[in-house]
């Protein structure tokens, strides 16, 4: 494996990232909260944009991955201008984003900021306002934990280590929410979502499809398929959905 190319972006986080010269647009892969680009979905759409031709870029956010920082030091916010920073310096033209859980949400933000610099937008699992879900759904033991540590740990069914919430992440995904207005996107849409997801549950992309505005938003709906979204199957389908896009 190929060591990544590095930057500094505008706030002074170190960010690593794998970009792939190629035809326009290029598409982009934004992964999930403590997740990292060398994750199974963004190898495999790397492959398939060679393949194809086609510019590609993936990247880990700071303290994620191979880029520097502490992942509890990190928001939604920070992570979002970390994407904004390598696509800024890397690519050329209008991208294709392609996120994945919390990426989609990543995605939905640099939508809103800048929606002429999107060609189309791929949803895997999107978990917008999941910090809000989080808080919302703390229990008495975990909110005195927040006010007394700032931070509360939950297990994870995806990594090794558990999942830790900062008071900033919540704090700052309130600032970062997007079901809270309209969102129009004048680009096409679409959102892959499977039925077996028990972390963003279905209800989350129906949630979704009903709140954005647009001529071509589609939501399709994997029975079976977990928040993984990583078979085979599911594999050729972000592919194809994603080629959907380039081709609309």
């Amino acid at each position: 494996m190929t060591d990544p190319t590095y930057l500094t972006s505008p706030a002074g986080r170190r960010l690593a990232y794998h970009h792939t010269p190629g035809a326009a647009p290029g598409v982009v892969f934004l992964g999930g909260f403590k997740s990292d680009m060398g994750g199974t979905k963004a190898v495999y759409l790397e492959g398939w944009a060679k393949a194809r031709g086609q510019a590609f870029l993936r990247l880990d956010y700071s303290g994620h991955g191979q880029s520097g920082g502490a992942f509890e030091d990190g928001c939604i916010g920070d992570w979002a201008a970390d994407a904004a920073a390598v696509i800024d310096a890397v690519t050329v033209g209008p991208q294709v984003l392609v996120g994945s859980s919390m990426g989609g949400w990543i995605a939905l933000l640099l939508a809103r900021a800048q929606p002429d610099n999107i060609a189309g937008l791929v949803g895997i699992a999107a978990a917008p306002d999941f910090t809000a879900d989080i808080e919302a759904e703390m229990t008495p033991a975990e909110r005195a934990a927040m006010a007394r540590d700032g931070r509360i740990v939950q297990p994870s069914d995806y990594a090794d280590q558990p999942y830790v919430f900062t008071r900033k992440l919540i704090e700052d995904g309130r600032a970062q929410q997007v079901l809270n207005a309209a969102l129009h996107l004048p680009f096409p849409v679409r959102l892959l979502q499977g039925t077996a997801d028990t972390d963003v549950l279905p209800a989350v992309a129906l949630r979704l499809l009903d709140h954005l505005t647009g001529d071509d938003v589609r939501l399709t709906l994997v029975k079976g398929a977990d928040h993984r979204f990583s078979t085979g199957d599911c594999l050729a389908l972000i592919a194809a959905s994603v080629e959907d896009v380039l081709c609309d």
